[in-house]
């Protein structure tokens, strides 16, 4: 029975292995190969005067990349990786790879990124990247098993939608039979009708679809958003959330991800300390002035720019608060005592902007008000009002980004690495 490379130990007599063949080299008597599974590499050394035929036969045939199955007896040889060796008693070709390849799996060859996304099939057997997706599966195990674990409810929303969460015109229209219909923005309506029906607790992990025309290392039109409302909480309870849970994905990620992260080169690698400073909007606009050239001031959104003077100024995780009313969407509660400023925030990393949140509007004629005074029609978000009009729960919520969370927290130079198939404005195969 195969055993995975990992588990394969100079205590285990005999093995069976099957993976791809990383390296292969010939010295004449001796044949070495790297064979690689998901959970490591090991070495076959096949001396050539001491194998069967069809071993050696099989070997002289085999190329880089094929898949093999190899069957033999297990020795301590203290240079080979993971201090052992497997020699064959027989040698199994299951796929041969064709030659050449498109990339270089062993990353002696370097290749752009477009390169490396046109086969990325290829490029994720390359460990170094299969090590990114790896920490990234840690970190949504730890966001799911602390939300069902603190009382969730996971539900799924439409990505099919008649009307855009936010307005604007940053949708992707699609063709739905006689009607108009959009690519959804967010899962943010039905969040909070979830709120209307009783479920008082609720969280998705989906995709969002934003058709801005951004060409940057930071963004996508296809992201994983990992979407949390929650009833009878403010604003404040559910930023204390949202410091949990990605001190949890740190935690996960320390814990378990240790060779993920060894191969990554991130041996400094540490969990954020709690509380995550709270910045006030207009205190977080003034250190912008200060600190850029770039002419920015209050009711402005805050740009690259501005978030890197304020990421290198804070210099670890925090939030931005109480932010004007008139430049955060409808649905974001306004103070009682001063309605130009409302109960939202957003979480930033020092590099980048990783979620946003707020209290939400749960009264029906005020968020009919905020709607319109967005310039948006209230007809169009009938479905989304109807709720609010036969008793809705206060309650808050906030939509934090998969890909940036991971990318900021393996330091990658672009979004495009922390997703398998990336999607923007150039890219939709493969």
């Amino acid at each position: 029975m195969r055993i995975p490379i990992q588990e394969v130990t100079p205590g285990v007599e005999r093995a069976e292995i099957v993976g791809f063949v990383h390296e292969l080299r010939d010295l004449g008597g001796l044949s070495f190969l790297l064979v690689r599974d998901r959970t490591g590499i090991i070495q076959v050394t096949v001396p050539k005067k001491k194998v069967p035929e069809a071993v050696l036969s099989a070997v002289r045939e085999v190329s880089r990349e094929s898949v093999v199955r190899v069957r033999g007896t297990v020795k301590a040889i203290e240079k080979a990786p993971g201090g052992r060796e497997l020699v064959p008693e027989s040698f199994e070709i299951v796929s041969l790879a064709e030659s050449p390849l498109p990339l270089d799996v062993v990353e002696k060859v370097p290749a752009d990124l477009d390169t490396r996304l046109d086969s990325r099939f290829l490029d994720a057997r390359r460990p170094r990247v299969a090590a990114v997706f790896q920490v990234r599966n840690a970190c949504m195990q730890a966001v799911y098993e602390h939300l069902f674990s603190s009382g969730f409810i996971h539900i799924t929303t439409p990505k099919v939608v008649a009307a855009a969460t936010e307005g604007g015109t940053e949708l992707f229209p699609i063709a739905y039979f006689e009607k108009e219909a959009f690519l959804n923005q967010s899962p943010q309506l039905y969040k909070q009708m979830m709120m209307g029906a009783g479920f008082e607790k609720v969280f998705e992990i989906g995709p969002i679809f934003r058709a801005e025309e951004h060409n940057t290392t930071k963004h996508l039109n296809e992201a994983t958003s990992i979407d949390v409302e929650v009833s009878y909480a403010d604003h404040h309870q559910v930023m204390a959330l949202l410091e949990e849970i990605v001190i949890a994905a740190y935690r996960r990620v320390d814990s378990t991800c240790r060779a993920f992260l060894d191969l990554l080169e991130l041996g400094d690698f540490e969990v954020p300390s709690s509380p995550f400073p709270r910045l006030p909007y207009e205190e977080a606009i003034t250190i912008a002035q200060k600190k850029t050239d770039e002419p920015i001031s209050y009711g402005d959104d805050i740009g690259t720019a501005a978030e890197k003077a304020i990421g290198e100024e804070m210099g670890s995780h925090y939030f931005i608060v109480d932010w004007p009313t008139a430049i955060k969407p409808y649905y974001a509660m306004p103070y009682d005592d001063d309605p130009s400023v409302c109960k939202a925030f957003d979480l930033m990393h020092p590099r980048m902007e990783l979620s946003s949140g707020s209290q939400r509007v749960h009264q029906h004629d005020l968020l009919v008000r905020q709607i319109q005074s967005k310039g948006l029609n209230p007809e169009s978000f009938l479905f989304y009002l109807t709720p609010f009009r036969y008793g809705m729960p206060p309650h808050s919520g906030w939509g934090l980004g998969a890909e940036r969370l991971v990318m900021t927290m393996l330091g990658l130079q672009n979004i495009r690495e922390a997703v398998l198939f990336p999607r923007d404005r150039h890219r939709l195969v493969p």
